[in-house]
């Protein structure tokens, strides 16, 4: 199929509504159900996303009032949102993961006068009575495997007893479209918010440019599974999906995630680094980096190993891969370019709604993240390093905190944050975060991202953490990967000494990692250890740990275990 000649709208729902004008039986929506898929046609979706707007209407909320969505990805997360739009609001997507007293104070500072309560793991008294009693709220229907909600307005009763909405708006390019609060790791959510014209402009200038390539995928098949409220997945996945008439596939669950990936085979998919690291090492698992090797070389057998890989991933229609959201370390950008599947890198912040650069050219290196969109300007200030953003997709600032907005906006210049250079090339390349760096108690900083990649080499290993605020020396954290599972600890071991090794030869003495920590506390989201977005944070390894720090820095053994 060649490229897609997008229709010139100015808006997500009038693309939303060109679609269900000119293929309103074609699929739109499909959500598992175990073995079945349940699938929302495009005019289905209409139907109910407009009777929910009606129902909004008759219960006296005005256009322009903000309404939150509180849940996992599921199909009814998009009506609601399509139910947000139609009826002129705003939107504030929320993590699926807050806890009450998160949540209580996200739903203040948004001004949300109603909430969406939906698929979610955990659901208490405490959530419901942190919820105002004058903010309206519906529930999903149930999805199995998650928790009971038996606060507010059930959906199916709404959407049956409700006549769809007359009048669906067609809101003007400055309106507000959306708040996103950022996962933070550390501090208070931000609430950053862009306005209509923005996700649209980004996606015809894509087009326009053919800078990635999305437009060279008409009806993109697209699988949800990372957060719906990271800028990431509502512009990569959402917005892609309405402006070029997709179909999204969402995940049911984390054990069923990689049969549901192989059941839809995206031509569209974005993962965070951490999920292509997890499929790497399920690979590494059960065909040895050595083995790969070997039948690489053989040219009929590597076609046909490369392509079973490619399947069993789920990528093997897949014409546009992406990453982001976090460094993505340079050995699993060239695994994977070994398979013929070009990670795009994307870098950017949920400030300039997305993405500021991005490797789509073949011969961008695999330690960078590319150039600057067309349009766009990023600069590296020469007294701190810090990456400085310039876009024509830039948020509109942090609601209701216009001293924050003014600190990060800076003569039209966004302060990511980051620190990073550009190459003789021009291809820039992020060191880390700015805060990242720590000082050891010798009074030297230590930039961690850099021997953590190198660390992540060694296959045994899922996730690491430099760390060690006030000691002598940086210590490694480490999860263990699944390859570590077949191994004995003799072995383990003997393997993170030669990685300890060979990472200490070439560093000033300073900067050498004196011990590595095998964690057996897997982190995530639910320990507080990942962002839902499943970033480290660097903040909670500190708190949580840094009473052991002087003792494993000054252990005998260099590789120490903690239950």
């Amino acid at each position: 199929m060649g490229k897609l000649s997008i229709p010139d709208y100015g808006s997500l729902p009038e693309y939303f509504y060109h679609w269900v004008r000119e293929k309103p039986n074609y699929p739109f929506l499909k959500q598992p159900e175990g073995a079945l898929w349940k699938t929302m046609t495009y005019h289905e979706a209409c139907d109910v996303a407009s009777r929910m707007a009606k129902w909004f209407e008759s219960a006296g909320l005005q256009k322009g009032d903000h309404i939150a969505i509180y849940s996992k990805n599921c199909y009814h997360w998009i009506l609601a949102d399509l139910a947000i739009m139609i009826g002129g609001y705003v939107s504030v997507p929320l993590y699926y993961n807050l806890s009450a007293t998160q949540l209580g104070k996200v739903l203040k500072l948004s001004d949300a006068k109603a909430v969406f309560i939906g698929k979610l793991e955990t659901w208490s008294t405490a959530h419901a009575e942190e919820i105002s009693n004058d903010i309206k709220i519906i529930r999903f229907p149930h999805y199995n495997g998650n928790a009971q909600i038996t606060q507010g307005q059930v959906w199916d009763d709404i959407v049956l007893d409700t006549p769809p909405v007359l009048e669906k708006h067609i809101p003007s390019p400055q309106e507000l479209w959306t708040i996103l609060f950022t996962s933070g790791t550390t501090g208070t959510p931000k609430g950053v918010m862009h306005v209509h014209h923005t996700p649209v402009q980004i996606i015809k200038d894509d087009s326009k440019n053919d800078w990635i390539g999305i437009a060279n995928n008409p009806a993109p098949r697209l699988l949800s599974y990372l957060p719906l409220n990271h800028v990431a997945e509502k512009i990569g996945v959402y917005a892609v999906a309405l402006m070029l008439g997709g179909t999204v596939s969402f995940g049911e669950s984390i054990e069923t995630f990689a049969k549901n990936l192989q059941d839809t085979q995206p031509t569209i998919f974005f993962a965070v680094p951490r999920i292509w690291t997890k499929f790497y090492l399920a690979v590494v698992n059960k065909l040895s980096l050595k083995t790969q090797k070997v039948l690489f070389q053989i040219p009929i057998i590597s076609r046909i190993v490369k392509r079973k890989i490619r399947y069993g991933l789920g990528l093997s229609k897949a014409k546009v891969v992406a990453t982001g959201s976090a460094i993505t370390p340079t050995y699993l950008k060239e695994w994977y370019s070994t398979l013929g599947i070009h990670l795009i890198e994307a870098y950017g912040m949920t400030e300039v709604c997305g993405s500021i650069t991005n490797t789509p050219m073949l011969d961008a290196p695999k330690d960078s993240v590319g150039k600057p969109i067309p349009g766009c300007e990023v600069k590296v200030d020469p007294e701190t390093g810090e990456v400085l953003m310039k876009s024509p997709y830039m948020m509109k600032g942090y609601y209701k905190d216009e001293e924050l907005t003014q600190k990060v906006l800076k003569n039209g210049w966004l302060h990511s944050g980051d620190r990073g250079l550009f190459d003789e090339n021009g291809f820039l390349k992020i060191i880390g975060r700015v805060s990242d760096a720590f000082k050891t108690s010798k009074g030297k900083f230590i930039t961690p991202n850099p021997l953590e990649e190198k660390i992540e080499k060694n296959v045994l290993i899922e996730q690491v953490c430099i760390a060690g605020l006030g000691i002598p020396q940086p210590i490694a954290i480490v999860n263990l990967s699944e390859v570590a599972t077949t191994a004995s600890k003799e072995e383990i071991e003997d393997s993170l000494l030669s990685t300890l090794s060979s990472l200490n030869k070439d560093l000033a003495n300073y900067t050498r990692v004196s011990t590595v920590i095998i964690d057996k506390n897997i982190w995530n989201t639910e320990n507080a250890f990942l962002t839902p977005t499943l970033k480290i944070r660097r903040g909670e390894i500190d708190q949580q740990y840094g009473q052991y720090f002087q003792d494993w820095h000054h252990s005998i053994e260099n590789i120490v275990w903690h239950e």
